[in-house]
Parts: C-alpha cells; sequence; structure tokens
C-alpha cells in the first residue's frame, strides 16, 4: 500500500483507495442499492429503445413555441420524452432547437427530427464559429476551457453567445403530465428572468464571495432545469470574471452554471416555477403520483425516471 501511494502520490492514492470507492458506495445506497441499480440501468435502457418508437403528435394550432436544448449522443431518448411530453401536453406547435453538444450525429437526430419536422439543429460548427467571433478564447480564457471540460457552461454559451432575445432552456431529464400554462404564458410574453426550484440549494461555492461579485445576495434554491434568460443582457465579461475569480479560489465544480445563473438573477424579480407544480427530485410519494405539472429528475429521484414514469407518460397517452 505504501509503495503504491508513492508511485501515485499521496493525494491520487487517497482518491483510488478511499474517496472514489466511498463515493460508489454512498451512490449505490442512494440509489437503492445494487439491486435497484440494476433496475434503474435496465428501464434505461427499455426508455432508450422506447424513444425510437414514440408515436407522431398531432398537429397543433397557434404561435409556434421556441425551447431551447443541449443534447447529443448520451441524451437524446431523454430530450425526446422531454420535448413529446412538453408539446402533447401544452396545447400548442412546439419548435425545439436543438444544440448539438458534439456528438449529435445523424442516428440521434433522425428520431428527433421525424417528433419534431420543425426543429432547428444548431451544429457545433456553427456554434464554434460564434463562440470563436464573439468570445474568443485569448480573451475568454476561463469560459473556453469550461466549454471544452464542462458541458453544463454550454447552456449559457451555445445558446446565448451572438444571439438575441429571450430564451427558455430546459434540461433533457424532464417530463411533463400536465398542462405547463406558467412557461406557456412566459414563453409567448417574455419580460424578465425565468427560473425554477431547487430541492436544497446547490450553487458549489461560497455564498458570501457570489454575492461580493454579483454585488447582490443570490437567492436560495434557484435551478437551472428552467432557464430563460434574454441573450443581449448577458454580460461575457463579467461572467469570465466570475468564473475565474470562483475557479482560482474554490477549484471547478459541477454546479458552477447554476452558480452563475444564480449570480445573473441575483436581486431581479423573476418568474419562478412552483417548486409543487414544476418540481426538482421528485420522491415518494409525489414520484409515483405524478399530480405535478412537471418532474425535473435528478440525482437520486433517476430512479423513478427510468424505472417507471416514462412509461406512465406512454400508458397515458394509450388511454
Amino acid at each position: 500500500m505504501n509503495s503504491l501511494a508513492r508511485q501515485l502520490g499521496l493525494g491520487r492514492a487517497a482518491y483510488l483507495l478511499w474517496h472514489l470507492p466511498r463515493g460508489k458506495v454512498l451512490e449505490s445506497w442512494r440509489s437503492g442499492g445494487p439491486l435497484e441499480q440494476w433496475r434503474t440501468e435496465r428501464g434505461r435502457r427499455a426508455m432508450e429503445a422506447a424513444a425510437w418508437r414514440l408515436p407522431a403528435l398531432p398537429k397543433q394550432g397557434g404561435k409556434p413555441l421556441a425551447v431551447h436544448v443541449l443534447t447529443g449522443r448520451r441524451f437524446w431518448y431523454q430530450t425526446a420524452f422531454c420535448l413529446w411530453t412538453l408539446a402533447r401536453n401544452a396545447g400548442c406547435e412546439v419548435v425545439p432547437h436543438l444544440y448539438d453538444d458534439g456528438t449529435l450525429t445523424g442516428e440521434f437526430k433522425e428520431p428527433l427530427l421525424r417528433l419534431f419536422p420543425t426543429a432547428r439543429v444548431v451544429a457545433q460548427s456553427g456554434i464554434l464559429e460564434r463562440l470563436n467571433k464573439h468570445l474568443p478564447a485569448a480573451r475568454f480564457p476561463h469560459l473556453r476551457e469550461r466549454w471544452l471540460n464542462y458541458p453544463n457552461i454550454r447552456k449559457l454559451t451555445d445558446v446565448h453567445v451572438g444571439a438575441a432575445g429571450w430564451k427558455l432552456v430546459i434540461d433533457s431529464d424532464l417530463l411533463f403530465f400536465r398542462k405547463p400554462a406558467f412557461l406557456l404564458n412566459w414563453m409567448t410574453l417574455p419580460d424578465r428572468p425565468l427560473h425554477a426550484v431547487d430541492s436544497v440549494t446547490s450553487y458549489g461555492y461560497p455564498r458570501a464571495l457570489m454575492a461580493q461579485l454579483a454585488g447582490q445576495e443570490p437567492a436560495d434554491l434557484v435551478n437551472v432545469g428552467l432557464c430563460g434568460l434574454r441573450s443581449e443582457a448577458l454580460d461575457w465579461d463579467r461572467l469570465e470574471h466570475w468564473c475565474r475569480v470562483l475557479i482560482e479560489r474554490h477549484g471547478t465544480h459541477y454546479f458552477l452554471e447554476q452558480a452563475l445563473v444564480a449570480m445573473l438573477v441575483a436581486g431581479q424579480d423573476c418568474a419562478v416555477a412552483s417548486a409543487e407544480e414544476y418540481l426538482t427530485g421528485p420522491q415518494p410519494p409525489e414520484s409515483g403520483a405524478c399530480r405535478a405539472v412537471m418532474h425535473h429528475y435528478v440525482a437520486d429521484s433517476k430512479r423513478w425516471y427510468f424505472q417507471r414514469n416514462w412509461r406512465r407518460v406512454l400508458t397515458a397517452t394509450a388511454r
């Protein structure tokens, strides 16, 4: 053990021999144990297979409404179910803007375009052209490094850089069960930022530092599974500065994008999706009852998503 520690370095050895195994055990426990993890993975594979066969949506009248989603090979089937359940409950045409994460090849675009023939696919080549023009690496090194190594930041950069107007960005791991009137009203006449509510405040960085940088105390529980922002209102120099300071002082973190959005909207009058109707991380009994308008399946709630609730929306359609 000592020899291995010397070869790898004490920090690396501690990670491999203690922190990584401990993290795996805790993750398994939170997910219900090995048997539940197996059931969840089996359900995930079945969901992916079912996404190829989702039935066509009926034609809808009214003004088409745009939603923006980052997707690719790992998430296309979740994107399909998310958008399909949104469109089925919206009562109007939904036009997805699909941002290629670099893996959205023709094989995975085809089922999405079958369901949404008016969808706009934003190729990564075009995204890179806009980034190089409006967010050059020499001037924005931290944002561009995060773009390479932290895909979540692309929900900000790829959608909003060099663009104008209000945009609703949604995550793929959502299912809609009722008419999302709150979202539809905002998309029809957006006038302020929109966000969802988290189950716990998750920013990954000290709140005092975030408040100091933003000039305002960030609100609790900001969740970006639903995130409406006005593209031209984003100050990229400011975001670069925030990234640099946060990372230099406290390192990188999975929740960086959520922290940045919480800082962007700090002190503003926001449209906040009801935590009861647009639920982040559903748990029993709601995870089975599905009485809310929408579920956002984060962390350990994914077991209900993959094992059961994607099947539920298909069963509801068949009735």
